[in-house]
């Protein structure tokens, strides 16, 4: 069976440049003449500093959102001779979201906003796709795909789906009589009915398919099986309108796998799906930016247990620290993929070299809040010299390698400000389920949740 994790391996082959954007333009994005972290404001309440950590972070996608597309690009640091042209399918999608939240708290008017998300999706009905499948990257300006890898070059319908759960929330929450947001329902609506899910089948009941090429045809072969970061695809498939995949495939592909089922103990937490140790937190992120794991069932998991139970194995690990790396504690904890100091890698409790992510205890705040606070009191009033800057936190740190990133990545960013919000007002998780498709693709493959009408 392929390696579950293609998407970090490209990722780490990829992202070994450390040259910055901003150093292009002769500015450091962590300790600028700008701005002084060291200057941050200071005994701020769990209330206010929650809120300024989402509005900080808010401004990777608003104040460094690509001049002409407005898409979320992938970091601020160039990669493989790829700079700031560079944006992201999927973290747009958690870009669109967190300008959800950014109306809904009034950090810019509501219109302004508006106009931003009408003129991306203006872009992304113009820009290349695969049987209305987006590819992995995008050139901001031209639209054309920007190859992911040497095979990769077509549509990508995992980054699809995490852009079109932030684009149904999109069509939901701007239901105002205004040419920008009847523009947004209209253009979301439009790209919704377009996605050929089905054609990822490969025409095969029992098989769904992560990528297609006009060039490379289905040379990736690479099923989407669980368990990862990848059920919001199952979802959305049986939810589309038009090109709709079955619950057969759902439980053919999907939960065949001898990676998706566990029921193991680890720290003494059971997990009831996915890899020893349950793998990289983003797991029990992207999928759940929009999709409300509360009470959320199926035959095979209650997913709420599944994310808790992940989440706390990974803070117990970093607790436990049996690695011995300096820093873990806990109020220092957080595994997932990010940039590290020897390039890219998903961080786990089986993959851990003593890089902590602030992404991964922060966006997990809805499962551990307690623990998430800690961790987050931590991040910025302890250590925040080294780790705040003016796009939030840097994406990960090393104190064993005495190492801190000077990057930020927008599929790190995004779930930050998003699942925040959803441990603060289930603003996202309300807006994804109220969805009608998507109830509906929920109950054709045999969900159950209170959400669920």
């Amino acid at each position: 069976m392929k390696n579950p994790f293609y998407l970090i391996l490209c990722m780490g082959l990829l992202l070994s440049s450390t040259e910055t954007f901003a150093q292009k333009k002769k500015i450091n994005l962590a300790k600028s003449t700008v701005f002084d972290p060291a200057n941050r404001p200071k005994n701020l309440s769990d209330t206010a500093l929650l809120e300024l950590v989402q509005k900080q972070t808010f401004r990777y996608f608003w104040d460094f959102g690509h001049p002409v597309s407005g898409l979320s690009r992938e970091r601020s640091n160039t990669s493989f001779d790829y700079g700031g042209e560079v944006v992201t399918t999927g973290g747009t999608g958690f870009g669109i979201m967190s300008m959800i939240v950014a109306a809904e708290r009034k950090w810019y008017p509501r219109d302004s906003i508006a106009n931003r998300v009408a003129k991306m999706l203006k872009f992304l009905a113009k820009a290349d796709n695969y049987h209305g499948v987006f590819p992995h990257w995008l050139n901001g300006e031209t639209g054309k795909t920007i190859p992911f890898g040497r095979k990769d070059d077509g549509g990508d319908l995992v980054e699809t789906s995490f852009l079109m759960t932030g684009l149904l929330c999109a069509r939901q929450y701007f239901d105002q009589d205004t040419e920008a947001e009847r523009t947004i329902r209209s253009r979301v609506s439009w790209i919704w009915n377009e996605l050929e899910f089905d054609w990822y089948t490969r025409g095969n009941p029992n098989q769904l398919y992560w990528h297609w090429s006009p060039n490379q045809g289905w040379a990736m072969n690479f099923e989407l099986r669980g368990y990862n970061e990848t059920l919001i695809t199952y979802i959305l498939g049986a939810a589309s309108p038009r090109y709709p995949i079955t619950a057969q495939v759902y439980n053919k592909c999907w939960a065949e796998s001898d990676h998706f089922k566990n029921g193991k103990e680890f720290y003494g937490v059971k997990l009831p799906l996915g890899f020893d140790y349950g793998g990289p937190l983003f797991f029990t992120h992207y999928s759940f930016v929009g999709l409300d794991p509360r009470n959320l069932k199926d035959r095979y998991a209650n997913y709420w247990e599944q994310n808790v139970n992940h989440t706390l194995i990974n803070y117990k690990h970093c607790v436990a620290n049996p690695g011995k790396f300096k820093g873990y504690s806990d109020k220092n904890w957080g595994l997932t993929a990010s940039d590290t100091y020897n390039g890219y890698n998903a961080h786990s409790p089986t993959n851990d070299f003593g890089t902590i992510t602030p992404t991964a205890a922060l966006s997990s705040f809805p499962y551990t809040p307690e623990l998430s606070m800690k961790a987050l009191r931590h991040f910025y009033d302890d250590m925040g010299d080294k780790l705040w800057s003016e796009y939030g936190f840097i994406d990960a740190f090393n104190e064993s390698q005495n190492w801190y990133a000077n990057s930020h990545l927008a599929i790190d960013q995004g779930p930050i400000i998003v699942m925040i919000e959803n441990y603060r007002t289930g603003l996202l998780w309300k807006l994804f389920m109220q969805d009608t498709d998507v109830q509906n693709g929920l109950k054709k493959l045999g969900f159950e949740s209170p959400a669920i009408k």
